[in-house]
């Protein structure tokens, strides 16, 4: 589920609490939190609604001047029912915390290592990790195409991955590109002296 910038804004601070999506059935559920860039937004409640019961007032908690604004707010391509979804700013993004690391204790840098080779394993891609992180570090800002021209891996393949190793606190995504994370750039420099 995606926001507009201008809508987590309102979020976080408190002034939009619902979001309305026209979907075919519900693509989050109650209690989710979801990653967004001003932190985590967590799903209070779900619910079907008919258009008839949407009010100005929903659309101004929604962040939308009335109703008629949200109503155009669907895309074209947007079908299904609409679903009236009660949000709340939840807190900081714990990954930023987690980049910003540059020390692991054996046992962190045992798991983290577990976890990469997992990824790797069960990838029928093969051993990516080493190389996404590498040509990130050595291609800093470089966006997604460029990534995939240089390592031969699909755009799409490589994003959803690239997140992967985002969750995990090993890079940071930019408008456009990638970087390294301190993190990253730690466990890289001890995975090279082992």
């Amino acid at each position: 589920m995606l926001f507009k910038e201008i809508h987590l804004q309102g979020i976080k601070s408190g002034k939009i609490n619902l979001a309305f999506r026209k979907w075919q059935k519900a693509s989050v559920k109650i209690g989710s939190l979801l990653h967004t860039s001003v932190g985590l937004v967590e799903i209070l409640n779900i619910e079907v609604v008919n258009e008839i019961d949407v009010t100005d007032n929903d659309a101004s908690d929604a962040g939308f001047a009335d109703k008629k604004q949200l109503l155009k707010s669907f895309t074209s391509s947007s079908t299904g029912k609409i679903f009236k979804i009660s949000v709340s700013y939840h807190s900081a993004d714990p990954r930023i915390k987690l980049r910003q690391q540059t020390e692991l204790l054996e046992q962190q840098f045992e798991n983290l290592r577990k976890k990469l080779e997992r990824l790797d394993n069960y990838s029928k891609q093969g051993y990516w990790t080493g190389k996404i992180l590498l040509t990130i570090k050595h291609n800093p800002n470089l966006h997604a195409v460029g990534i995939a021209k240089l390592t031969g891996f699909k755009k799409e393949w490589l994003k959803l991955n690239i997140r992967k190793l985002k969750n995990m606190g090993l890079t940071i995504s930019h408008n456009i590109g990638y970087e390294i994370s301190p993190l990253g750039e730690h466990f890289l420099s001890r995975s090279s002296k082992d």
